[in-house]
Formats: structure tokens, sequence, C-alpha cells
């Protein structure tokens, strides 16, 4: 059975729920772990009922440059902070200062979970409006006329130690690509059937899904992006692409697409994962059936039958039972 992972981070979702919720303000000091070494601190620094939430992630500075600020200036505006030291990012909650309305300090908590989300949203939103504006050009310009130019820059996101996602914009798409490591041959593997799936449904019954391809070598988008070391990588590397067309980056659809394709790389890792998990618990099982087999094929020896003993020299002789 196929499995979403979620969007926001559910413990610090439910940390937040409990401080907002709660009539006693206690201290806190707490480090939370997410997808991708992502790492969160809450803690009450100054007041108990003063909540400091800091993030920490490998990329920050990559999303900075193609407008990572602005996104969050826009969903966290008035909470945000001085930045925690040892941290990319911090928010400032006041517990004595919160909304009324229960909806809007429900909301504050979604948006305070979704903080991961949102920081990695950035190129992805700027690709999306690059693809408007692109497309806009493309459709004012008359054939003679048109821009020779109809692809943006490529976006090197380095979200781990030796992976990046790579975003480019054009008139008529958005494509994503992962760089992805398999450290072991099964999973190349299980990595290939997987995306073999994603191939054959979209052929099967689910048309309007992105393609997606995968491949061992970068790309052409990518090829002068990428450093020598990785390109020979001895197949540990692989690529995987998702081409977004015009239908999935509407108005309506941009932000579910975003959220999407961002878990892309730990929903398909935890797949693997889980997959061998899976074949392991069915071979210890198989394993344990068939000797349960071989115990029933011992033959019991009947009471009262003869059995046959050897002496030190190696003769033999009958004794009743």
């Amino acid at each position: 059975m196929s499995l979403l992972l979620e969007y926001h981070n559910l413990l610090l979702k439910t940390l937040l729920t409990e401080r907002l919720n709660s009539s006693t303000p206690t201290g806190i000091d707490q480090i939370i772990s997410d997808f991708d070494n992502v790492t969160y601190h809450v803690s009450t620094p100054e007041k108990k009922t003063q909540i400091l939430i800091s993030i920490s992630i490998k990329c920050f500075q990559d999303l900075l440059q193609h407008g990572a600020q602005g996104v969050l200036e826009r969903e966290y505006g008035p909470y945000i902070t001085e930045t925690e030291a040892g941290y990319d990012f911090s928010l400032l909650i006041d517990l004595e200062a919160l909304p009324e309305d229960p909806a809007e300090r429900e909301d504050l908590v979604r948006r305070v979970s979704l903080l991961r989300r949102n920081t990695l949203a950035a190129p992805f939103e700027k690709a999306i409006n690059t693809h408007h504006q692109l497309a806009e050009a493309a459709k004012s310009a008359s054939p003679e006329s048109a821009p020779q130019q109809n692809e943006s820059e490529v976006m090197v996101i380095r979200y781990r130690d030796e992976e990046a996602m790579y975003i480019q914009a054009s008139h008529d798409r958005v494509t994503v690509i992962f760089s992805t490591v398999f450290r072991e041959e099964t999973d190349r593997i299980f990595g290939k059937v997987f995306l073999s799936e994603f191939v054959d449904a979209r052929r099967r019954a689910i048309q309007n899904a992105p393609q997606v391809l995968y491949r061992n070598d970068p790309p052409l988008e990518i090829r002068g992006l990428v450093d020598e070391q990785q390109q020979q990588g001895q197949g540990e590397i692989g690529y995987v692409t998702f081409v977004l067309f015009p239908r999935h980056l509407t108005a309506q659809r941009r932000e579910e697409n975003i959220s999407h394709i961002q878990t892309f790389r730990d929903y398909f890792h935890y797949h693997i994962k889980a997959a061998k998990a899976y074949m392991h618990s069915r071979m210890r099982r198989r394993v344990a059936d068939f000797l349960k087999v071989l115990n029933r094929a011992k033959p019991e020896v009947e009471e009262g039958e003869k059995k046959e003993r050897k002496t030190a020299t190696g003769r033999s002789f009958r004794v009743q039972a």
C-alpha cells in the first residue's frame, strides 16, 4: 500500500498545539529533526510565554538566491525575529499576543509546522512565475520575432551532501531534476522498478500526471552544472526528471504540486526501504514455513518398534524400544 508523506512536521505541530492551548506556560528546549537533515530548535530562551522556533537548512543560501526571504516574509511577517545563532531563520510566538479566533490560532500552528515546506517552495514558485512570463511572451510574439531564449537559468538547490535539485522554467513546461545516491545495488534495482511503475501508471490510467524519466548520467540540461566526480559516480548517482506541463502549474494546482514534488526524494527512498523490509519479512516467514515442513517430514518411531544401535567398533544390533 502506498503512503504519502506529510508536508508538515508532525512533532512541531503537536508541540505548538499543546503549548498554544495550555493555560499554564512551561519552558521548552527541544531539538526536532526533519527530512533532508533539516533541524528545528524550539525553546523559550527569555520568557515561558515567548516560544522561539528556529530552523537550519543546508541549502538555505541557495534558497535565498531564489526568493526564499520574500516567501518567508509573506507567510510569517509579524513573527519573524532575529535569527538564533547556529540556525538560518527564526520565528517568535508570544503566547500573550495570540489571535483570539481559534481558527486563526490553528492556521498559525499549521503555517509554522510547514516552515520547511514553505522555505523550499521559493525556487518552485519562482520557476512557475517565470514559466507564465515566458508563456505570455511566446503568445504575443510572432514566429519571426519569437524570442530566441525561451528557457530560464537552471536553479541548483544543494539540499543534501551529495544530492541536489535542478529546476528550470521554459515557456511550455517546468523541469525538475533530482540527483539521488544509491549506496547499494539492490537500491538501484528497486529504484528502477518504482520509476518504471511511474511511467506505466501514466500510460495506463493517469495520463494527466507529469512525465517521469530516469537515467544514470546527467541529463543534457544540467550536464555543465555537475562536476566530473559526480558524472563518474560509478552508477551510485541516478537522475530523476519530472516535466511539469501548464496544466500542473495553474493557480488552483500549483501549491499542491509544489508540496508533492518537494517530498518526492523522501517518498522514493522511504518506499525502497519499506519494500526491502517487506521482502525480508516474507523471506523470514517462508523460511519458518519450510522449517515446519521439514519438522513434519521427520519419521516418528512407533511404540514397540526396534531401534538400531551401534557398538564402538561399528557393529550394529537392534534393541527393543
